[in-house]
């Protein structure tokens, strides 16, 4: 991977995840992440995305494309919600990147984390 993809990975501050349940219908929709430099750590709210990985841990995340639709990023991976994943606020990487978003909302951290409890991890990636 190059270094310009490597610092789109690592500032960006949305990716879109792309999910699938049993009944195969793609949804795709903007979270926040963080690139560790080998797996995406995001954080959900309980409902569909949550659903979706228990049911079908295939997934695609895209970053956004420039004006003309140059300069794309597509990653497919392997979903897991791992148990022993800390919460989204006693992850270092993760509250360094989105601290000033998560105050930006009027929210604590701690806040933050109680209510996106699922950890989501995506791994066995191929970069497209």
């Amino acid at each position: 991977m190059d270094r310009h993809t490597q610092s789109r990975l690592k500032n960006e501050l949305v990716i879109w995840l792309v999910t699938a349940g049993r009944d195969l219908r793609p949804q795709a929709v903007p979270v926040w992440f963080y690139w560790d430099g080998s797996s995406f750590l995001i954080y959900a709210v309980p409902g569909v995305k949550v659903r979706h990985v228990k049911e079908n841990p295939y997934v695609e995340l895209h970053l956004n494309a420039d004006e003309v639709g140059s300069d794309v990023v597509r990653v497919s991976g392997y979903a897991t919600i791992p148990k022993s994943q800390p919460p989204a606020h006693r992850e270092p990487g993760y509250v360094r990147k989105y601290r000033r978003p998560i105050l930006d909302l009027g929210m604590t951290v701690e806040a933050f984390a109680a209510q996106y409890l699922y950890p989501i991890r995506v791994r066995r990636l191929r970069f497209h």
